[in-house]
């Protein structure tokens, strides 16, 4: 059996108000978009309260080219992921040493060698360490990470997994894109890292999460509903308004046979792991799946709490069931990402 043993997750020490990085984004586009604060009623409807960024806001001002900001992500990975992955072998009580697989997920910066490669060195892991740099999974990342992580130790029921989820939305900011696509994600997307331990356990396993199951499934013909285009100047996000509705047409199906394979209904479904897309997100799911505000209350609160921060934000989602807020019985982790595509793990607290 497989175990999510410990999580970890990465408080920036630049956190943000939303009204206040309203004010920002106002002084930013006042001079050069005249119909900014038409634009700015997104804010208000985001139900977010406050935002995780990896710099204060004052650096986001200026125009950055992608090379400056590319180092930054670079440079900011490395401090608060290895910040991430001590905290989380600490609570896994594990050595360092013991790890015997990283699994790296990010979809907001580039590095050759991958980020996982510069951290083994940063840390001094194992040399002989398995890499798994997953890349461009988008908001799909935790899950899929959770989902490879649990096929890693079901064939090797040694291995000691590490996930590590690093995204840093706000470096991809571009400060002269004035679709609507960019003011939605200036106003949801923020900055997040996660780190989790996974392993087969036969001891200490209360109120620990057991991997069951997982599935994938990628949908022809949606590339367009979410990704990047990627520019001179950066990273320009690609973000549909179809995503809500593309909820309520699938996800019910999906879930139900999903379930079904595991001789299970929704109805037995007692901890909703879900990435919080943003709030018309979270609201198809409760329609589509017919679920009570409560059931998503640990979801709605990382969002009102960190903003959107794509792949990590459903590990932040699963660190606050992890602390005491689980129910005795089955879980379900569910996020979508690029593809467009469905990413979902079947759980089980004994």
């Amino acid at each position: 059996m497989t175990y999510i043993d410990a999580v970890s997750t990465i408080d920036f020490p630049h956190q943000a108000d939303q009204q206040e990085v309203k004010r920002h984004v106002r002084e930013m586009f006042s001079d050069s978009y005249p119909m900014v604060e038409q634009a700015l009623d997104i804010f208000e409807n985001a139900e977010i309260k406050s935002r995780n960024f990896c710099k204060p806001l004052e650096y986001y001002k200026s125009i950055k080219g992608f090379s400056e900001q590319n180092t930054v992500y670079v440079e900011c990975s490395l401090v608060y992921a290895a910040q991430a992955i001590r905290q989380c072998a600490a609570k896994a009580g594990i050595k360092l040493s013991e790890i015997t697989d990283i699994i790296f997920v990010s979809s907001t910066g580039l590095a050759t060698p991958s980020i996982d490669a510069l951290l083994i060195n940063q840390l001094k892991l194992n040399r002989d360490i398995r890499r798994y740099p997953l890349w461009g999974l988008g908001c799909g990342g935790g899950v899929s990470g959770i989902a490879k992580a649990g096929m890693i130790t079901e064939a090797r029921p040694e291995a000691v997994v590490l996930l590590v989820a690093v995204e840093m939305c706000s470096l991809t900011f571009l400060k002269n894109d004035f679709s609507k696509s960019n003011f939605v994600a200036t106003s949801l997307f923020s900055d997040g890292i996660a780190a989790v331990i996974i392993r087969a356990k036969q001891n200490d396993s209360q109120n620990k999460f057991r991997i069951i199951a997982s599935d994938s499934r990628l949908y022809y013909n949606t590339t367009d509903i979410m990704g990047w285009e990627f520019l001179d100047s950066g990273f320009k996000v690609v973000f549909s308004r179809d995503i809500p509705a593309f909820i309520n047409q699938y996800i019910r199906t999906e879930v139900d046979a999903f379930l079904a394979q595991h001789n299970l209904t929704l109805a037995e479904i007692k901890n909703f792991i879900f990435h919080p897309g943003g709030k018309k997100v979270i609201s198809a799911y409760m329609e589509a799946l017919d679920l009570s505000k409560e059931s998503m209350q640990q979801t709605i609160s990382v969002i009102r709490d960190y903003g959107n921060m794509s792949s990590p934000t459903v590990l932040y989602v699963l660190d606050r069931f992890m602390d005491g807020n689980c129910e005795k019985g089955y879980g379900l982790m569910l996020a979508l990402g690029p593809g467009f595509c469905t990413e979902m793990v079947l759980l089980s607290v004994d």
